[in-house]
């Protein structure tokens, strides 16, 4: 079903050229010693200064995204120079005070050897873990003034409470790299798996680095002048997790076809294929929560693929224009569409299937593993195995589902003997 030309992108052109050409148009070096001070102080003015702002009569004051991605290329290649310069002693030593305020600041000694180890998957991965310790950070702070938190982090990088802690102009350069599809969106296009390994340049990861380091700087200064506790909201438990657990534990087997299969299954676009790979990597590696975030939206991007198949919308496929709704799990598994039609998609994959989606990511009283993780609203460190595998099981009967008679029939010879074939009749109709 899934055929056709090869798709060799899932980003719109307008958001094509946002993310991989703009930041790469103006030349010229930038000093770094412009951007942090001998001290290790972020430059705040030398950043904003590339924020462009249009002042309109009736509409007020406007970002202005396009210009902005384009006069901060530079300053971020300067910064992501700068980061590949340095051991990783030399990394610690200077960045890692400023990132105590974050909920996780574990994460970002990481995120530095992901910068060094030219793996692209690594940099994807990585940007989706800051995203969500720094929304979480962020609302901890919104929470010195506010009483509830935005849902939406687009609303929370909007908020008066947070331009009041960091300045108006710190949060425009947050909105231009994450904080609307007028700009990078680059939280968004990840989580949703839009974009692929090769699509997000290194050096906005470097950039996101510097930025919530220099964040903790400009919160140091704010706490001590008010002289108020930054607190962290405790990490949230994944609910009812017991009753998703549908399939058998994963097991080397398994892995082994889903290692096999996927590389011959239409549900996976080859652009994506590194995540795929990646994510069974971090599985057998026990980092259980790298494995559920690649797998998350590498199943959002495959069932998208097969949501505008099977209701030919296949425009539904790329990353929405700011003024137009993205497709969205939210959507693919909803009963109707947008314009009021029958979504097919839950008719072609069958009740067993959705009711497991559904239970995984939407149901109140379940996990709501996408929330959760997207919003860093749990220990990554403490990811529960069970959740990973059960995610992997699932993912694996998609894969097999899409995959030619040819390799099906070997994989069914292969996994005949084991439980894990039986469940697969049962729950998805696969086998």
């Amino acid at each position: 079903m899934l055929v056709g030309d090869p798709i060799t992108t899932c980003l719109s052109p307008s958001v094509y050229d946002m993310i991989c050409k703009l930041g790469f148009e103006v030349r010229g070096n930038c000093d770094f010693d412009n951007i942090v001070t001998e001290n290790g102080e972020v430059c705040w003015k030398t950043i904003t200064d590339c924020v462009m702002i249009h002042c309109y009569e009736e509409y007020g004051m406007s970002l202005d995204h396009q210009a902005s991605v384009r006069l901060l290329g530079p300053v971020c290649e300067a910064v992501h120079l700068h980061f590949l310069s340095l051991t990783k002693g030399q990394f610690e030593l200077q960045y890692i005070p400023w990132f105590q305020w974050t909920s996780f600041p574990e994460l970002f000694p990481e995120i530095f050897d992901a910068l060094g180890s030219l793996q692209s998957p690594a940099i994807s991965l990585s940007l989706m873990k800051l995203t969500s310790c720094l929304e979480r950070a962020l609302g901890d702070v919104f929470l010195l003034i506010g009483k509830e938190c935005p849902f939406l982090f687009r609303d929370l990088l909007a908020s008066e409470e947070l331009a009041q802690v960091f300045g108006q102009s710190v949060m425009n350069v947050l909105k231009v790299f994450i904080g609307s599809p007028c700009g990078l969106n680059l939280r968004n296009v990840l989580w949703h798996g839009f974009a692929s390994p090769q699509e997000i340049p290194p050096k906005y990861c470097s950039m996101m680095l510097l930025l919530t380091a220099g964040l903790g700087q400009l919160l140091k200064s704010y706490l001590q002048h008010t002289e108020v506790t930054l607190v962290h909201r405790s990490f949230v438990t994944l609910k009812n997790l017991e009753d998703l657990i549908v399939f058998p534990d994963v097991t080397s087997e398994v892995l082994w076809v889903l290692e096999q299969v996927m590389m011959k299954s239409t549900f996976i676009l080859k652009i994506m294929l590194p995540y795929w790979k990646f994510a069974l990597t971090k599985f057998t590696s026990h980092r259980f929560a790298d494995c559920t975030i690649l797998l998350l939206s590498q199943l959002e991007a495959g069932l998208r693929r097969v949501f505008a198949a099977v209701n030919q919308c296949p425009d539904r496929l790329l990353t929405a224009e700011s003024t137009t709704l993205y497709t969205t799990f939210d959507e693919i598994l909803a009963k109707h569409m947008n314009d009021g039609r029958i979504n097919q998609l839950p008719l072609f994959l069958g009740e067993p299937a959705m009711e497991f989606l559904w239970d995984l990511l939407n149901h109140q009283e379940g996990p709501r593993l996408r929330d959760r993780l997207s919003h860093g609203e749990v220990d990554l460190l403490e990811f529960p195995r069970e959740a990973a595998s059960q995610l992997l099981a699932f993912s694996t009967v998609l894969v097999l589902r899409f995959a030619g008679e040819e390799e099906l029939s070997a994989f069914k010879v292969i996994l005949s003997g084991s439980i894990l074939s039986t469940t697969y009749k049962q729950r998805c109709c696969v086998c």
